[in-house]
């Protein structure tokens, strides 16, 4: 009993930490603190686990109830989610959304700056939000199970944000070639889930 709890800690732990992928946001962070300072940076760093964890905290209380009332099946849920999150792999992938942070104007604001690309969809992604949705499960999950899974979404996001922190010395350890090469097989791995999704989405619409 006590192997099978651990197994089941460690599954949703990896799960959450895989979809929220800190590495992904090393490139789009980097991106939209440059020309800041230390403290500006971990200000944005802060904004944007803040909104991402409020965006995730919705969808573990809400999401499953507006979905019901919308009559959105979970199939669907992930099926739409799940091909946000390929189109953002393939945007990574082929440097777009490089582009796209450079594009922010000099004038822009701290939480301008986190919430997008950084908090969303970078941190809180469509994957994210539907793998949320799936731990806590109101048909299969306790509400005490919930809020473990909730809990485990708080380490997972301090995990992100000790991973901005440190940013700038892994882009000053590994260089730009380097950050480069992350933000590219980032994207693919995130392309892959996504892709992934689509294909469970799709099987499970037609049993």
């Amino acid at each position: 009993m006590e192997f099978a709890f651990q197994s089941h800690f460690f599954y949703e732990f990896v799960t959450l930490l895989v979809v929220l992928d800190p590495t992904a946001a090393i490139p789009v962070f980097l991106g939209v603190t440059a020309g800041l300072s230390t403290r500006q940076s971990l200000q944005v760093a802060a904004y944007a686990v803040a909104t991402a964890f409020l965006v995730l905290l919705f969808f573990i209380a809400a999401g499953q109830f507006l979905l019901n009332a919308l009559g959105i099946p979970m199939p669907s849920f992930q099926l739409a989610g799940s091909i946000v999150l390929l189109l953002f792999g393939l945007k990574l992938v082929l440097g777009q959304i490089t582009a796209e942070v450079e594009a922010l104007p000099a004038t822009a604001t701290m939480a301008q700056r986190a919430v997008y690309p950084l908090a969303i969809p970078t941190i809180a992604g469509a994957g994210a939000m539907l793998t949320v949705v799936l731990l806590t499960d109101n048909n299969t999950r306790s509400l005490a199970e919930q809020a473990v899974t909730t809990f485990r979404t708080v380490v997972c996001l301090l995990i992100v944000f000790g991973v901005l922190v440190l940013s700038k010395p892994i882009y000053r350890l590994i260089g730009k070639p380097g950050i480069e090469v992350v933000s590219r097989v980032s994207g693919l791995i995130l392309a892959s889930i996504g892709v992934n999704g689509i294909i469970v989405a799709i099987r499970m619409s037609f049993r």
